[in-house]
């Protein structure tokens, strides 16, 4: 749960730096699918987000919701949560002198740079999809490989949008350096296929090398269905029917 008075003015002043921050960069830099994704949720700009209200709005775009978690869930746990449409989201702040880099997923990261994402149709049909087929993986290989699915697209992904390579995973939207860093001279950009990202490795602790640019979110619904069959995995046959039917 929640405890959303429990913040203390310096926490919210942590969220109102960063927010500011980011976006005055990002309206240039940015997928337009996140900038309206945080406005249709109406993210708030001075304050830490109440969750209840952000699904609100969210359950009715899209089904999804954002779900507070204590920590780390094991893998599995989370793909079932991303299956369910449910997003584990870390309720803690990252302290006032560590604005830049946390290692661990905070609030912001969480919120300010998945959860807009989730508010686009087909961006949100293919998380749930990925989480559905990614709940049943089990072989190390195969956990390998949908990691790195995961990695460089709903963390690390890019898009080619009105003539221009655009940030839309939640590590470049929620990070200065690491967006500087993927559209500067240092990282290497390439065309999103999936077999080059099935067999492209990452590091956690470094600014990402190499990275890839899908030309729409559809792209993205695509490999994770090819995915699905290459590894020979099941799911539960879900994932576009929310266009269909609607909220």
């Amino acid at each position: 749960r929640q405890d959303w008075e429990a913040y203390t003015d310096t926490q919210h002043g942590v969220w109102k730096t960063l927010y500011h921050r980011r976006m005055a960069s990002l309206q240039s830099t940015a997928s337009r699918v996140f900038l309206d994704g945080a406005r249709a949720i109406g993210l708030d700009s001075d304050v830490i987000p109440v969750l209840g209200v952000l699904n609100r709005r969210l359950i009715a775009r899209t089904g999804w919701a954002a779900v507070g978690v204590g920590g780390f869930l094991p893998a599995p746990e989370f793909f079932r949560c991303l299956a369910e449409r449910r997003f584990p989201t870390t309720l803690s702040v990252r302290p006032g002198d560590r604005l830049e880099y946390v290692p661990e997923p905070d609030i912001f990261h969480d919120v300010f740079g998945h959860v807009p994402l989730h508010a686009d149709p087909v961006f949100a049909d293919f998380l749930q999809r990925f989480g559905s087929v990614a709940s049943r993986a089990a072989e190390p290989e195969v956990v390998q490989q949908l990691a790195r699915l995961f990695w460089f697209t709903v963390e690390f992904g890019l898009i080619h949008e009105d003539g221009a390579e655009k940030l839309y995973g939640s590590g470049l939207i929620s990070s200065g350096a690491e967006a500087a860093h993927a559209l500067g001279t240092g990282c290497e950009r390439r065309p999103f296929t999936l077999d080059a990202v099935l067999n492209q490795p990452f590091r956690i602790d470094e600014l990402q090398p190499v990275l890839f640019v899908v030309e729409g979110f559809d792209q993205l619904f695509g490999a994770v269905t090819e995915v699905q069959h290459r590894l020979g995995l099941a799911d539960d046959g879900g994932g576009r029917e929310w266009l269909t039917a609607g909220p």
